[in-house]
């Protein structure tokens, strides 16, 4: 109990400059609700520094672990919280994951809609620095990033059968945190409550949400107050995501006239399974022409996937102390500098350093190496086919949905993702026209009945927000405003 009251009372502390009377007595309702909570409730980490970052946090950052699934399996589900700077007590909360799966939630926090950012210096065996970023969505809402499914991050079980989740088993799991994770933060159970995440994460995000619409709809308790999702370049696993590929291509001019020709007579508009050698062997070629550039920003360098590849190189730095770290036995291969994902390559030693660990109050011998996304070593099962009836039963019974795009990814190209949300055959609000910032067009949009709201971000690539913060914030915060993009 005096660790929990020392806990909460370094919380008011830190909201010492902009305590008013009423924010300070909701403040003192929530001390109360909170003494409430039964103790394993309450086992979270208030972060007032980062190891690399110049001072104390501008911002309010919590972590902690909930735990999920069964009692046996142990398994636990990593969170960073950053309570929104503008009106916490008031501002939407937002549940951010990050695709793979299984990709470490840090990557929403850090390289796109988070308040830090890594400075871009070659990695010289220190260290990697941090700093703010002006463009964080946590400008205009609270924001859980979460480490699921379980094996992300930090997240971890005790048991090896807790790994052996899939799409909707991790969505439900997802749900029982939220649900405890409420509990345990009773003064933001009334604010507007979205579902949020990009790539894979697009897929299971939509499931999420129409998983709390029914708990909320079955009474279970804490009701979670739903509005609605965010998805970005959101994988469906449907075939729609595959099959505009080529198209997309050849709209950019990596495939010929001819070659695209060839495709569309030969294939009857399946380029994921040719049923003939005609359309096999243009598909291959097709395939040979797009591996030339990055499916992930056409615009940028080729450049490597950051898996943990063995490389020792960067041990042999002379300023790299082995002891200074908890294990990294095995780094990943060290992109070019010009790459955005040397971005990853520094985070791989940052979230390694017994430092970073030791502030963030990860449990030790929980998660022996941390990397961005465990792409093998966990089973995985993909059980839900295709996420689009899950956007549709959504829209249709009244949440809100933004879906955007970077308009130069190749891997789930916007146009796809546009061929999908036209298939509902919504009425249109307010017609593809350009959305501006700075008067500059900064991408264009569309709205649907059943307020469904598409947009592309100009420039942007997988993950858009990565490469397009300010537009991508800019985008965020009218949305999330219930203002027009």
């Amino acid at each position: 109990m005096t660790k929990f009251l020392l806990l909460l009372l370094r919380m008011m502390l830190w909201r010492r400059h902009r305590l008013s009377s009423p924010p300070y007595t909701r403040l003192l309702a929530c001390l109360l609700l909170l003494l409430q909570l039964p103790p394993l409730s309450r086992a979270a980490t208030v972060v007032t520094r980062l190891p690399g970052f110049p001072g104390p946090l501008p911002f309010y950052l919590e972590t902690g672990y909930v735990g999920v699934g069964e009692e046996e399996a142990g398994a636990e589900l990593f969170y960073y919280f950053v309570e929104s700077e503008r009106s916490p007590g008031t501002d939407p909360v937002l549940v951010w994951l990050t695709g793979g799966p299984r990709c470490s939630a840090f990557s929403g926090l850090a390289y796109e809609i988070g308040p830090i950012n890594f400075v871009l210096q070659p990695y010289d065996g220190t260290l990697p620095r941090l700093v703010y970023s002006p463009d964080s969505w946590t400008r205009v809402a609270s924001i859980i990033f979460l480490d699921s499914p379980v094996g992300s991050g930090f997240s971890y079980a005790r048991d090896p059968r807790g790994y052996d989740v899939g799409d909707v088993s991790s969505s439900r799991q997802v749900v029982e945190f939220l649900r405890k994770w409420f509990d345990a933060h009773p003064c933001l159970q009334s604010n507007p409550f979205y579902v949020a995440g990009d790539s894979y994460a697009g897929m299971v995000v939509p499931v999420i949400a129409q998983y709390i619409s029914e708990g909320n709809e079955g009474m279970h308790h804490p009701l979670i107050n739903l509005k609605g999702y965010i998805v970005g370049n959101p994988v469906t696993g449907d075939k729609v995501d595959t099959n505009s590929r080529i198209p997309y291509a050849h709209s950019h001019g990596i495939i010929s006239d001819q070659q695209y020709e060839a495709a569309v007579a030969n294939c009857n508009g399946d380029y994921v399974s040719p049923t003939n050698k005609l359309c096999a062997d243009v598909l291959q070629t097709i395939q040979n022409l797009m591996s030339e550039v990055d499916h992930k920003d056409i615009l940028g360098p080729k450049c490597p996937l950051d898996s943990p590849n063995p490389r020792r190189d960067a041990l042999e730095r002379k300023s790299l102390a082995e002891e200074h770290y908890y294990r990294i036995s095995d780094p990943p291969a060290e992109p070019s500098f010009r790459c955005f994902e040397y971005r990853y390559y520094l985070s791989y030693f940052w979230a390694n350093d017994n430092a970073t660990r030791a502030a963030l109050g990860v449990k030790e011998g929980t998660v022996k190496e941390w990397v961005r996304c465990q792409r093998s070593g966990f089973p995985y099962t993909y059980d839900i086919p295709s996420s689009i009836k899950y956007h549709f039963n959504l829209t249709t019974r009244g949440y809100r949905a933004l879906v955007y795009s970077g308009d130069h990814d190749l891997s789930i190209p916007f146009s796809g993702t546009h061929a999908w949300i036209r298939s509902f055959n919504f009425s249109i609000v307010d017609d593809w026209r350009a959305w501006h910032l700075d008067g500059q067009a900064a991408g264009f949009t569309i709205k649907y009945a059943n307020n469904l709201t598409f947009a592309t971000v100009k420039g942007g690539r997988h993950a858009a927000p990565g490469n397009r913060p300010k537009e991508c914030f800019t985008m965020a915060k009218r949305w999330l405003d219930n203002k027009p993009l």
